[in-house]
């Protein structure tokens, strides 16, 4: 099988990019990214050379754009985190944003198996239990777990022939999305939240009991039809998911207030309560391909590190977005004392904010002044720094992949998640 990197080559000042296979092949920025009608086999078997393929050259610039002029982009997640390490502006955006539309089309079908797939599963037990679902799923969720499973499948297949996802594949999918359905539900009772996307919550609805069993039976229902996968590997990853969603809420339920918190212990609750979860996706969509451990720990670190940046992105707009677009009150966090990476960033300089956190908020008016300190400190901005590295690392875990939509997607959904912050 043949080994396949991805590398920006600088060329009297042309910007090329070479496939990384023996035939030293390359072509512009601007080629390959119609999703409708590129189709490539990238290095893969059966190939003595790349097999290159293109698309009409789009008109509009790099979505993402840096100090110097933007090349056109061949590829819209890698060229968007390319400038990451280059004074990367994020007000640079072009005019054509990518959508979740976009990324979400390449495996559109399978989408629609899986939303057919999960009614009667949860729905077959009990009517309350779909009922309970169907509120999450229409109050704006995107289906971004298992799209990645689909999304990691596809792509990882291709290295290996496969012409078609397995029943294994299918059935990951849509034991993901059971799973973070029920940690939702879960959530927003932990967090006594009214509102999700804008809607109400489960337990405002229901109540607070069936809304903790309906939770618990989704965990219980995923995890039988995870042991009926009858792979160990898999069983192991997913089971650890459920292990640190636990672990995530207790790390975060006692650290409430606390202002001595370290930015290294608030990327591990994110990875407990988000990551873990996104890296079991893409690693165990991996293995179901047949995959060798270098590709299924490239995917697996993908997960990961969008994950986090996904996290830290959504921690950032809590600052930055309105109530209306949020869909539930601005710095709602910090308000439960939940500290996040833009708070740990304020705090190291603006000292008063910690005498405001630990009276947890007690005088009219304070968490107003505190969620202000936090903008004004320059934290926002250390904080998309941060999650502008964690989507760097996940692009360059994609460079084991071949060119494919499915890869293009996947970059996609990275530079997708950076402009929420633009």
């Amino acid at each position: 099988m043949m080994s396949v990197t991805g590398k920006t080559i600088d060329f009297a000042g042309k910007n090329l990019v070479s496939c990384g296979c023996s035939s030293n092949a390359s072509f512009d920025r601007h080629t390959v990214r119609n999703y409708a009608r590129v189709s490539s086999k990238g290095c893969g078997r059966g190939y003595g050379a790349c097999k290159l393929f293109c698309c009409t050259k789009r008109s509009t610039q790099c979505r993402v754009s840096s100090m110097k002029t933007a090349e056109p982009t061949v590829n819209g997640g890698t060229q968007a985190i390319e400038g990451l390490n280059k004074g990367l502006n994020l007000k640079g955006f072009s005019e054509a944003p990518i959508s979740a539309a976009r990324f979400f089309e390449a495996v559109a079908d399978d989408l629609v198996t899986l939303n057919k797939n999960l009614q009667s599963i949860v729905g077959a037990e009990n009517p309350v239990l779909m009922s309970a679902a169907e509120q999450i799923f229409s109050a704006g969720g995107k289906r971004m777990r298992p799209a990645l499973v689909f999304l990691v499948a596809r792509a990882t297949a291709e290295l290996l022939g496969l012409k078609e996802l397995t029943v294994k594949h299918r059935r990951l999918a849509e034991i993901i999305e059971m799973i973070h359905t029920a940690s939702l539900i879960h959530d927003d009772v932990l967090d006594e939240s009214d509102l999700r996307r804008g809607k109400k919550t489960i337990h405002q609805i229901f109540g607070t009991r069936v809304a903790v069993l309906a939770g618990d039976f989704m965990f219980a229902q995923s995890s039988w039809y995870l042991a009926n996968l009858e792979n160990i590997e898999v069983i192991k990853l997913i089971s650890q998911v459920i292990k640190d969603f636990a672990s995530g809420e207790i790390k975060q339920a006692s650290s409430l207030f606390d202002c001595d918190v370290q930015l290294e212990e608030y990327l591990i609750k994110s990875y407990y309560k988000t990551a873990s979860l996104i890296a079991a996706s893409t690693k165990g969509a991996a293995i179901f391909s047949g995959a060798d451990s270098g590709i299924t720990e490239k995917m697996y670190e993908y997960g990961r590190n969008l994950g986090l940046s996904f996290q830290i992105v959504d921690d950032i707009l809590d600052f930055t977005q309105s109530a209306e677009q949020l869909g539930k009150p601005s710095g709602s966090d910090l308000a439960k004392g939940n500290l996040t990476a833009p708070v740990i960033f304020a705090l190291e300089k603006e000292p008063k904010l910690r005498d405001i956190i630990e009276s947890e908020f007690s005088e009219d008016g304070s968490l107003d002044e505190a969620i202000n300190m936090v903008k004004s400190s320059g934290s926002i901005e250390r904080a998309q720094e941060l999650a502008k590295e964690k989507a760097d690392l996940a692009i360059q875990s994609l460079q084991c992949l071949p060119q494919s939509v499915y890869r293009l997607a996947l970059e996609d959904m990275v530079a997708y998640n950076l402009q929420r912050i633009a």
